[in-house]
């Protein structure tokens, strides 16, 4: 089954009104393979959603960097499932390492709030991804499928899921894993899925890479046969997005 390619863009807490209109504008004017061949997402920080969302050429989408585990309410500084859905932002980043390190998000947690947020009709990006710490003592795997697993225990449906594999160590430090160690985890990740959930989720489910991912290596990364795209931090923030975009003709062409 060919799972299309697909880039996310997480431009993290980054930005100013003007930059914003910048990177846009790049964006819209860049040449990028067609919409059967990528699905484009970009994540502004809440501020910035609707000014992304009112600009950016029709073909790309915006996703929301997080939201609440249940209906809003008394939550201060917290973003519903709900007001994203009431602004027709479609996607939503759950579970990045980010919030997992600084804020504590328990993969329990993560399980509800990936839950929820499909219950209300948003599409997720689902982060998973270890430490350099459990890379070296051989724990990757198992901290992986824990993450997957407390998702996998709370919803159904698949269709409108994407698994970021995030290698922590490798997040904005330059760091990037091999297309070798991708490939390695995305595969084990597939099995894990195939054998916990299903053959079909499993061959149908995205799988994609963050990481440090950059111009310069996005082909190599596109090329393994379980790299389904990425989710791209610092260099979404950069004209280079485009070229990164671009990966995906590896892929159409294979």
């Amino acid at each position: 089954m060919a799972r299309k390619f697909f880039v996310g863009g997480n431009w993290k807490c980054n930005g100013t009104s003007e930059e914003v209109k910048k990177i846009v504008s790049i964006l819209n004017d860049g040449k990028v393979a067609s919409a059967d061949v990528v699905d484009v997402v970009v994540s502004p920080p809440f501020v910035f959603l609707p000014l992304v969302k009112s600009s950016l050429r029709p073909e790309f989408h915006v996703a929301a960097q997080n939201c609440w585990v249940k209906k809003g309410g008394a939550y201060t500084g917290e973003i519903s499932a709900e007001m994203l859905v009431n602004l027709d932002v479609p996607w939503v980043i759950l579970g990045h390492s980010e919030r997992r390190l600084l804020l504590s998000e328990s993969n329990e947690f993560v399980g509800d709030k990936v839950a929820y947020a499909l219950s209300k009709g948003l599409k997720v990006i689902a982060c998973v991804g270890e430490t350099l710490e459990q890379r070296e003592s051989g724990a990757t795997m198992d901290v992986v499928a824990a993450q997957t697993k407390a998702i996998a225990e709370r919803i159904s449906d698949w269709t409108n899921v994407v698994v970021a594999y995030e290698p922590v160590w490798a997040i904005g430090t330059g760091k990037v894993a091999t297309p070798a160690q991708a490939q390695e985890v995305h595969s084990e990740l597939r099995k894990w899925l195939q054998t916990n959930v299903s053959a079909e989720v499993a061959a149908s489910t995205r799988i994609i890479y963050g990481g440090s991912v950059s111009g310069a290596n996005c082909k190599e990364l596109a090329a393994q046969p379980d790299v389904d795209g990425f989710l791209v931090g610092g260099a979404s923030l950069k004209p280079e997005f485009v070229d990164i975009i671009n990966a995906a003709t590896v892929k159409s062409a294979a």
